[in-house]
């Protein structure tokens, strides 16, 4: 690591936290930027991070965070303000630090969309003009786009409820394929990054879980991980938005957003698949059986 080994995380949600965690156990320092300095600040304090309080859309802020630093991990939940957001950053850290690297934490669908594109969500839009801004700004920039997380509601929260209640999964995918990834195995190819930047400068990395598979396909890898029989409903979009996500309460940029990500489900648009996590840190991505038999509790109670 250099003289300036300091690594900032814009954001410590489920990627970040792990992020965290692996770079702490290579006693790398981190310091972690928060909107509040609240009980989760303490937490991050207490794995060891230092906690600075800033908002990633007001250039002072950054500025502050941004100070010692020499590498840095982009990301933000999704957000109408995810544009302003990037170009802050790009531009403070372009003017005020001397990055080795920033990591961004981008999305899958950037690589099959273009400028005039339009069958994407808001923000799906919002990553590929970031991605301009951050490759425009000369900054060392690698470009983080993983596929659907398996972590995602999606694939946790909704099936959960419909498995206990009747065994089934129900979502609009129809005969879609698609290769969600862990939350554990994106956070393992930042980290890799992070830790040895060099090599990896200018690239982009695609993200998969090890194999893309139909809905039906994955209802038998949870029908296995669980012990018992799940099987595949599929709804239309229409019905589901207004029955399911409607009333999930979500701001309507993120409704928007879902809404999205499971029409192009169904218009077969996640059906890629990449060796870049195996490729860069040696272990392949966990199976949907692997992650569910490892989140078995969420699922039977």
């Amino acid at each position: 690591m250099p003289a300036n080994d300091l690594v900032l995380l814009s954001n410590a949600g489920d990627v970040g936290r792990a992020v965290l965690d692996r770079l702490r156990a290579e006693d790398v320092p981190v310091r972690v930027l928060v909107r509040r300095d609240d009980e989760r600040a303490a937490g991050l304090r207490a794995l060891g991070a230092e906690v600075v309080v800033g908002d990633l859309t007001r250039p002072e802020t950054v500025a502050a965070a941004l100070e010692g630093v020499g590498r840095m991990y982009f990301a933000m939940p999704v957000s109408p303000d995810h544009l302003l957001a990037t170009t802050v950053v790009a531009t403070v850290a372009r003017d005020c630090a001397e990055l080795d690297a920033l990591v961004d934490m981008s999305q899958m669908t950037v690589s099959q969309m273009t400028a005039t594109s339009t069958g994407e969500s808001n923000q799906q839009r919002l990553h590929w003009l970031g991605e301009q801004v951050l490759n425009w700004s000369d900054l060392p920039v690698v470009h983080i786009r993983p596929t659907s997380f398996l972590d995602n509601p999606l694939f946790t929260a909704l099936p959960a409820r419909t498995i206990r209640e009747n065994g089934t999964i129900v979502l609009p995918f129809g005969t879609g394929r698609t290769s969600p990834i862990a939350v554990e195995d994106v956070a393992r190819v930042v980290a890799t990054v992070l830790l040895d930047p060099a090599p990896h400068i200018g690239h982009v990395y695609e993200l998969t879980g090890p194999r893309s598979i139909d809905m039906t396909e994955m209802a038998e890898e949870f029908s296995r991980a669980l012990g018992r029989p799940v099987s595949y409903v599929d709804v239309p979009l229409d019905q589901w938005r207004s029955q399911v996500l409607s009333r999930a309460g979500l701001p309507p940029h993120t409704e928007q957003h879902i809404a999205t990500m499971a029409r192009l489900h169904h218009e077969n648009r996640y059906d890629r698949t990449s060796d870049d996590v195996e490729r860069l840190t040696g272990v392949p991505p966990r199976s949907v059986e692997e992650f569910v038999a490892a989140h078995k509790d969420l699922y039977v109670g």
